[in-house]
């Protein structure tokens, strides 16, 4: 019997990537886990997946009305009860400053900003009701200025820097705050760089394991971990915890 054992977590962006393969690593210890995502079918395929252990829910962190429906659906999925929001949906912007319109940043800010920080608003009280947590997904990008990124790394240092304020903010509530930076991720968003050829593949992998000191990218249920010691570690919030091989270090061998 796992640590995790019957507890209840809402994973946003739960249907691919770092969301997927971390739903899967906690219903594995034992948690009843429910997914969120615009798509699906998706959502189908991870739950499908794991299991009776998933439960689904279709919507847009961006959306008020879905955003409630994802916290009642994790409740009910909980047997009535929430012990940890995983804010891990958010989206990506490639460009440098000449490249920004208003409308591709105010994208980037609300989906990445403001819907967690709602979203976690909408869950306080069920998160207060089991005295549980939240875990923001940061990124390295906070550590390494990588030209080209502009918009994502502003969007990912508020994250990380909201998730301390909101740590001060509701502790007197018994609600931990805490924030996972991770390094490069197998996901289907770095495979998908790659395109079609076997050879760009795999130089586009060796140049990003060079990039971690440990000598490998990471895998989903590395971030799974993580999250899984700060959901159990009473005493610890405010945390933000670098989860990258080493790749923030700025130490990639050449």
């Amino acid at each position: 019997m796992s640590s995790l054992q019957g507890k209840s977590i809402l994973v946003t962006g739960g249907g691919t990537g770092i969301g997927a393969g971390c739903a899967a690593y906690f219903a594995s210890r034992g948690a009843r886990v429910t997914i969120s995502g615009r798509r699906e079918n998706r959502l189908r395929e991870v739950a499908d997946a794991i299991g009776p252990a998933c439960r689904i829910v279709v919507g847009d962190v961006t959306s008020a009305a879905d955003r409630q429906a994802m916290v009642d659906a994790a409740v009910a999925h909980g047997g009535g009860r929430l012990d940890c929001l995983v804010n891990n949906a958010g989206i990506t912007h490639h460009g440098g400053l000449m490249e920004q319109t208003e409308a591709s940043v105010m994208k980037v800010l609300q989906s990445n900003v403001a819907a967690p920080l709602l979203l976690t608003q909408a869950a306080l009280p069920a998160l207060e009701a089991s005295q549980g947590s939240v875990i923001f997904i940061g990124s390295v990008h906070t550590r390494l200025a990588m030209a080209g990124r502009l918009a994502y790394a502003a969007s990912k240092g508020a994250v990380q820097n909201m998730s301390r304020v909101l740590a001060a903010e509701l502790g007197p509530r018994k609600v931990r705050v805490n924030c996972v930076i991770p390094g490069a991720v197998a996901t289907e968003i770095n495979a998908a760089v790659t395109g079609q050829d076997p050879a760009e593949a795999k130089a586009f992998f060796y140049k990003l394991a060079h990039m971690h000191p440990i000598g490998r990218i990471g895998e989903p249920e590395d971030i799974g971990q993580a999250m899984e010691y700060l959901m159990l570690a009473t005493w610890t919030t405010g945390a933000v915890v670098d989860v990258d091989g080493g790749m923030g270090l700025g130490a990639a061998k050449l």
